[in-house]
């Protein structure tokens, strides 16, 4: 537990890290939760939903992007995800959203670099290729191969 610091603008909380008024490099990921808005934005109500609805419509649009190129060609889920980060400048449950898929997808990874895991996922592709391979073969054996187009011999 933090009790104190030397350095200016850190504020020592009870039972969590210290916090800097200011955010250093590589101190991003320990942000605060909030609104990121310019704080003349922040200072007037108004102003301050316009831009909250603005930065609303914008991640939905990308979203809505991302959603279109699942089914189609295009990097739907980076598209989706980059939605989420633009929310995520503005809403609290966004950045909520983020810090839990990048938990996962951090685990996830971590998951796939473990020496049985990858062991377990070779066999199973090796053994499943194996079974389309004879699968193919079977069919090809019972029906050969026929062309969708006629080609004549002359």
């Amino acid at each position: 537990m933090n009790t104190g610091s030397d350095e200016p603008g850190e504020v020592a909380v009870a039972g969590d890290k210290a916090r800097t008024d200011r955010p250093e490099a590589g101190q991003e990921a320990e942000r605060g939760l909030g609104s990121r808005a310019p704080e003349f934005i922040k200072a007037r109500r108004l102003l301050h939903l316009s831009w909250q609805v603005g930065v609303f419509v914008v991640g939905l649009a990308v979203v809505a992007a991302g959603i279109v190129m699942l089914p189609l060609p295009g990097p739907g889920w980076v598209v989706i995800f980059g939605g989420m980060a633009i929310w995520a400048t503005e809403f609290v449950w966004a950045q909520l959203v983020l810090r839990w898929t990048k938990r996962k997808v951090t685990e996830a990874a971590q998951r796939a670099l473990d020496p049985r895991v990858r062991r377990r996922n070779i066999t199973l592709t090796a053994i499943g290729l194996v079974i389309i391979g004879v699968l193919a073969g079977i069919y090809l054996w019972k029906f050969g191969i026929v062309m969708p187009w006629k080609i004549k011999d002359q």
